[in-house]
């Protein structure tokens, strides 16, 4: 999946590369971004080692997380894409799509923008059967991105590392076919 770019109107989903380290550890680094569930930014350190796994997953031909950037200045803006939810055994087998962006173009639509292409990727070309999503349900701009890409309650649970409570929703194909409006 990673070979591949996906472009919306105003973003380039890509694969990461070693030289968005610097950009990463800056973006990561806003308490904002990792508020849910850490409360706090990510160290260097941290993002070093989620950059290093990303590009593990892509080089070997996992499903991966992608780089999210300005399709017009190529400013690195987060992420936005699919992974495996191991940390929630409850959900398992699961593929989950998510996102981190930049506070500063929060609210913008962005991450409803890259998921739904994201979605019509896993759906249509890696031919994924359902999709899950997990938030924090305090973190209320999540759950409406969500339901903006036509994602439905699956349940609530509790993140077994951390004891938060956790919401679900999932997006089966058929679903997407039924709201392909939403596209």
């Amino acid at each position: 999946m990673m070979s591949e770019v996906i472009l919306t109107e105003r973003l380039r989903l890509r694969a990461w590369r070693p030289d968005d380290l610097d950009a990463l550890i800056e973006l990561f680094a806003k308490p904002e971004v990792w508020h849910y569930p850490l409360r706090r930014g990510f160290t260097p350190e941290e993002t070093t080692v989620f950059l290093e796994r990303q590009i593990k997953a892509q080089d070997n031909g996992e499903i991966a997380l992608m780089a999210a950037e300005d399709r017009s200045s190529t400013q690195l803006l987060g992420y936005i894409g699919l992974g495996v939810p191991n940390f929630l055994p409850v959900v398992m087998p699961a593929v989950e799509i998510g996102w981190r962006l930049d506070p500063s173009v929060w609210g913008r639509g962005l991450a409803t923008e890259g998921a739904l292409a994201v979605l019509a990727y896993g759906f249509d070309v890696l031919e994924l059967q359902s999709v899950v999503s997990i938030y924090e349900p305090d973190n209320f701009a999540s759950g409406r991105v969500m339901q903006h890409l036509a994602m439905q309650f699956d349940r609530n649970t509790v993140d077994p590392a951390r004891d938060l409570p956790l919401r679900v929703y999932r997006l089966s194909k058929s679903l997407w076919v039924e709201h392909s409006t939403i596209r």
